[in-house]
């Protein structure tokens, strides 16, 4: 491999357009090389290919991928990426099941080639600062509220209510990749109840409550049906006061009303993902963290299911 790391994005939808060409074009350890799509939307002067196959019959030199496919097709992109020795960095959440997930981290260890699960919430600016505020503290409780307009955020994406989707935890799972970063005891689920519009097969909203190791209660309120002001706040009480993390994860206020941040040099959330996956490739590692998709399947297999009504878009 050469210095640079020659990059293909896969999956030209608007988080790809938005987020990942801009990280990488502000990223040197990157070299933005070819685009995989099944429409015609890559980027302007960069080869452009309808599918993976026909990415590694070409003679474009590739050595990542980064895949920002719907989780429902994600796993045989990336197979193929890994058996063509590329590394792979994974658009959240990583598969559409924690076997598939598995069988990649299997797949890559043969190939000895970097898998890199991504969560881009762990990068907002308030994070680790929190993170490191809670370590040495005592949790008494926990409240989590991602409440949204998937009118306004998720416009005209029908695999996301499809099954394998996610519904409201594609959103959900960015609170989760906080919780699990930084609260200092890991926790489980105890009970859940998953509402369905009648004509999905994803759910709209979810009620669940989790408890950690040492007992803490930690709750998890996510709702796709917000109209006005938007929520994704996480809420931590501890016997020294309440930490507060608000935009999901961007600005943190901790007890004595001080507002602390990450240093500049991670500013935003993608590049600071570049940052890591650039890292783990010229290290020669791996970063395939399960725990958010975890708790977002045993929501699945506790919840209890209750049909609401029809949504419609």
């Amino acid at each position: 491999m050469t210095d640079t790391i020659r990059l293909a994005l896969v999956g030209m939808g608007k988080i790809a357009h938005d987020q990942h060409v801009p990280a990488i074009a502000s990223n040197p350890a990157f070299e933005l090389v070819a685009t995989v799509s099944r429409s015609p939307g890559g980027v302007e002067g960069v080869p452009h290919f309808h599918d993976i196959d026909a990415l590694a019959k070409s003679n474009v030199k590739v050595d990542a991928v980064a895949l920002c496919t719907p989780p429902q097709v994600r796993h045989a992109i990336a197979a193929a990426a890994l058996a063509n020795n590329w590394h792979v960095f994974l658009e959240k959440p990583p598969g559409a099941t924690l076997a598939e997930v598995a069988v990649l981290e299997e797949l890559a260890a043969k190939a000895n080639v970097t898998l890199f699960a991504s969560w881009h919430s762990r990068y907002a600016l308030g994070v680790e600062p929190a993170r490191e505020w809670l370590s040495s503290r005592k949790v008494t409780s926990a409240a989590i509220t991602w409440r949204e307009d998937v009118r306004q955020w998720h416009p005209g994406q029908a695999w996301i209510w499809e099954a394998g989707g996610f519904g409201v935890f594609d959103p959900g799972i960015n609170a989760l990749s906080i919780a699990t970063h930084i609260m200092p005891q890991p926790f489980f689920i105890e009970r859940a109840t998953l509402d369905f519009p009648a004509n999905r097969d994803a759910p709209i909203a979810a009620d669940v409550a989790f408890r950690t190791t040492e007992g803490t209660p930690v709750t998890l309120d996510l709702d796709w049906r917000q109209e006005g002001h938007q929520s994704w706040d996480i809420v931590v009480e501890t016997t020294d006061g309440t930490l507060k993390l608000a935009e999901g994860g961007a600005v943190l206020t901790l007890p004595d009303g001080s507002t602390p941040h990450e240093q500049e040099g991670l500013h935003g959330e993608y590049p600071g993902l570049y940052a890591r996956f650039a890292e783990l490739v010229q290290g020669g590692r791996s970063d395939v963290d399960i725990a958010p998709l975890r708790h977002v399947a045993d929501a699945f297999m506790r919840g209890k299911r209750r049909e609401v009504e029809d949504f419609v878009e």
